[in-house]
């Protein structure tokens, strides 16, 4: 018997989205290609409300 809800669950979208930053292994940051910190641009900031990357998560349970 397969449950009620199976009937009309469905895959979350995956959108596509590129950064504009990347993550610096060396500075352990996100940064630009020009290498400013991307944290401190502001527009950015407001534009994705963050800059998190996912390298924490794959060494820290609580990121």
């Amino acid at each position: 018997m397969q449950p009620f809800t199976l009937n009309y669950a469905r895959p979350a979208v995956q959108l596509e989205v590129t950064t504009p930053y990347m993550y610096d292994s060396g500075l352990q940051l996100n940064v630009f290609a020009d290498g400013r910190i991307a944290a401190t641009d502001h527009a950015t900031l407001r534009a994705l409300g963050t800059t998190t990357s996912t390298a924490g998560s794959k060494t820290h349970f609580d990121d």
